[in-house]
């Protein structure tokens, strides 16, 4: 039997409890499961790369996630690449809005033609539907309590000793 390997890329700018919810369901589907911190130019990031993978490594662990999590940064080349590398043969996104799904269709169908990587959209739990790691930064940045929509450690991270 073969292993179902899978890949969870985002900015992760700050994580949110919408993504340790896609990270958690995912990995219950998958029997590897990595967690990738890409770049993306379009936007500016808040966070350095590594404050992201150590508030996720910390979220994971506080946020009763079972499975074989790997938590991860790329960023030489396509994110079909890494998954490739890896030997993954499936990308996980979290969708919250029609949005969500116009942006990453066309995504999903080159990285298909490319290297044979299915994407699976995961629907989010209701109550994270509405956070995204922008309004996180935006409330975060004019000194509102971000608490509600964060993990412990990136709530923490925000409240004291934050970028």
């Amino acid at each position: 039997m073969s292993s179902r390997i899978a890949v969870v890329p985002g900015s992760f700018d700050p994580p949110t409890l919408g993504h340790i919810d896609v990270i958690r369901r995912a990995a219950a589907l998958y029997d590897e499961l990595h967690v990738l911190v890409v770049h993306n130019p379009d936007k500016e990031a808040m966070l350095p790369i590594a404050h992201r993978l150590a508030l996720l490594e910390q979220s994971i662990a506080e946020g009763e996630v079972v499975g074989n999590v790997i938590v991860a940064s790329w960023s030489m080349g396509l994110l079909v690449d890494y998954a490739t590398d890896v030997g993954a043969g499936v990308l996980v996104k979290g969708i919250r809005s029609q949005v969500d799904v116009a942006y990453e269709t066309p995504m999903a169908i080159v990285n298909r033609h490319l290297a044979h990587v299915e994407t699976v959209f995961l629907l989010p739990d209701p109550s994270h539907a509405l956070v995204s790691s922008s309004l996180v930064r935006q409330v975060a940045g004019l000194g509102g309590d971000v608490s509600p929509f964060v993990p412990g450690p990136v709530a923490r991270f925000l409240g004291s000793d934050g970028p």
